[in-house]
């Protein structure tokens, strides 16, 4: 891979080039990358649904807090993706390191730093739930598929963090360290798995209530 594609990020460069260096055997970008493009797409459909949406009173308000927030974490998503890819390229360049003490000592510091890149950005996503949970009750009804489509690209975020996070921590092994001294010593980024899986479900429960809704009337079967 070339020293252009290397710098390829996904705020300055296009989709093609950007899904061109994800699509290298080189692993920055990579899943994580990938989960916080998938967290700004939520972002950015979620923004496109309130800037549809019409509101009065109370609900004016919340429509403008839900929409400035969204329209913030769709820069704020691509700024952690490149976090993330950053985080994966030193991951993998402690696991080809000698071994020896080195090389364990580089694991354990990239290893956690990879997790903390990936559980920021799951919290993100986690905090943009309610936000869809809005406008899924009170967004313009003609965007009910938009509102899906983004359930969908938020529900990779938070799995392709989740999973991240969980396989760092799990990394830790190689550095020396039992799940138990893992536990204990990473207790913030350990409960976080556990807030992903839980937020997993919370979509989960979101999109199917949506798609009840959208579903045609009369008999199916």
């Amino acid at each position: 891979m070339s020293d252009d594609s290397m710098a390829v990020t996904t705020q300055r460069s296009t989709v093609e080039d950007w899904t061109q260096a994800l699509a290298e055997s080189v692993g920055s970008p990579g899943g994580g990358a990938g989960a916080g493009v998938m967290l700004a797409i939520a972002a950015s459909l979620a923004s496109m649904v309130s800037g549809y949406t019409e509101a009065d009173g109370q609900e004016r308000e919340e429509l403008a807090g839900v929409h400035a927030r969204v329209r913030s974490l769709r820069e704020t998503a691509l700024r952690l993706a490149d976090e993330d890819a950053s985080a994966s390229k030193a991951f993998g360049a402690a696991f080809r390191l000698d071994p020896g003490p080195e090389r364990e000592d580089a694991i354990h510091r990239a290893s956690v730093d990879a997790a903390k890149a990936s559980a920021v950005l799951g919290e993100r996503a986690i905090d943009a739930i309610g936000d869809l949970e809005w406008l899924a009750s009170n967004g313009n009804p003609a965007l009910v598929a938009d509102v899906v489509v983004a359930c969908g690209a938020l529900r990779a975020a938070v799995t392709g963090a989740r999973t991240n996070v969980s396989f760092d921590l799990a990394a830790l092994t190689s550095a020396g360290r039992t799940h138990e001294q893992i536990r204990q010593e990473q207790p913030a980024l350990w409960s976080t798995v556990e807030n992903l899986d839980a937020a997993v479900e919370r979509i989960d429960r979101l999109t199917a209530e949506v798609n009840h809704r959208s579903a045609p009337s009369g008999s199916g079967s």
